[in-house]
């Protein structure tokens, strides 16, 4: 398991951070493409928007300092949708009409802001878990699971799992513990 303390955004700032690069990138690409579909991107502009927020975010997380007081998602937004707006006007004006001046200077609360916050946080949570459990013994995983959202009982996932129901108290206790630093400064 990786037990390094920082979080992820700290961990981007690190010379060697292909880790936490791939981390970042499996944990919002899917975030990203949601916001980009949103937009009525086409599944290749989509996707072609999703990889030039990534390619800037490759530029500005390095430098990025992380404040409780803001929001990252709310800058994550405004530079997906300042991506979003220079390939707009970028497009020959032939093709756009008045497309470009109709731009909104914010973006549409429909459109964008379409997760609320508990959707946000629940995607947030299941990405986050979907990347740690190759970090954990199957086992340790399987305990967590199933008395953490499947609900078990410790005694009955125990026997289940032929554990200690203090060891099912600890898998729950290491995944968790996990789970929070890997979340620190995600979840505003």
């Amino acid at each position: 398991m990786l037990t390094t303390s920082t979080n992820l955004l700290q961990r981007l700032q690190q010379p060697s951070a292909q880790e936490a690069w791939t981390r970042f990138v499996r944990l919002y690409t899917p975030l990203l493409y949601h916001w980009a579909s949103r937009l009525g991107l086409q599944h290749q502009d989509a996707a072609d928007l999703v990889q030039d927020v990534l390619a800037t975010l490759v530029q500005k997380l390095p430098e990025f300092r992380y404040d409780r007081g803001k929001s990252f998602r709310a800058w994550l937004k405004t530079v997906t949708l300042n991506k979003w707006r220079n390939s707009v006007r970028r497009r020959p004006t032939a093709s756009l009409g008045s497309a470009v001046e109709a731009l909104p200077d914010k973006l549409d609360e429909d459109k964008v802001d379409s997760l609320e916050e508990t959707e946000y946080r629940q995607y947030l949570v299941g990405r986050a878990l979907q990347v740690m459990q190759a970090e954990f013994q199957p086992i340790t995983w399987r305990a967590f699971w199933e008395h953490m959202v499947l609900g078990k009982s410790p005694s009955e996932v125990a026997a289940e799992l032929e554990l200690r129901i203090d060891s099912v108290y600890a898998a729950k206790s290491r995944v968790l513990r996990r789970l929070r630093q890997e979340l620190e400064g995600l979840l505003e």
